[in-house]
């Protein structure tokens, strides 16, 4: 009865995760661009040190803090739920690099957060990274909120909208990638978007050692 029950979870995981990989890729991409993370020589590594803080919301409507998992790393991604690729593409390559750390995952914490709090609710942001993986923390917050998180992050984004759109039609230019805080907060990595997994696994793999983990 066990096994039935695990394996009836697990295709209903896959079609939950199909169904947002289809309506996300079925959405228009004509006016969205994003910014890839620059890559120093030595790959994902940050040359200044950086302790980006955040206060938002999670998807239960509680509030969270960078300092909630301290002792923990964390690995972060802006986007929005409606982006056509690039931000599936990345929570599905979050959720590989999961997978790939077996029973070190437990030691990463990783987080989604959106750069569109007008459309994503908690309610829908919620859903949308629990399809990927249901250790993706989802966070959305004020716009005042969101925007000073990103800036903490150097993470730049904006509105697109077609000239005479409703104003609830439009896309989001952001920048994509992924960024890896250590258990006290500081930017130790970051990850152009479009690495491979195994190298950004490999390179979380490198921080956890060095933390003795």
């Amino acid at each position: 009865m066990a096994r039935n029950n695990t394996r009836a979870l697990t295709i209903a995981c896959a079609v939950a995760l199909a169904l947002v990989l289809a309506f996300v890729l079925a959405l228009p991409a004509s006016a969205e661009n994003h910014t890839t993370l620059d890559t120093p020589e030595a790959p994902g590594q940050v040359d200044v040190p950086l302790r980006p803080r955040y206060l938002l919301m999670g998807t239960n409507g509680r509030s969270v803090m960078s300092e909630d998992f301290k002792g923990r790393f964390q690995l972060i991604a802006f986007g929005f739920v409606s982006c056509p690729d690039v931000c599936p593409t990345t929570l599905l390559e979050m959720s590989h690099v999961l997978a790939a750390l077996g029973p070190r995952a437990k030691h990463l914490q990783p987080i989604f957060i959106t750069v569109d709090p007008q459309r994503d609710t908690a309610q829908v942001l919620g859903a949308y990274t629990q399809a990927f993986d249901a250790r993706i923390v989802g966070l959305t917050g004020a716009p005042d909120l969101v925007r000073r998180a990103a800036s903490n992050f150097k993470v730049q984004y904006a509105k697109v909208q077609e000239p005479g759109a409703n104003s609830d039609v439009y896309t989001m230019d952001h920048t994509a990638g992924m960024f890896l805080l250590s258990p006290d907060g500081t930017l130790v990595a970051r990850f152009g978007y479009g690495l491979p997994v195994a190298q950004v696994t490999e390179r979380i793999q490198h921080w956890l050692s060095a933390d003795g983990k």
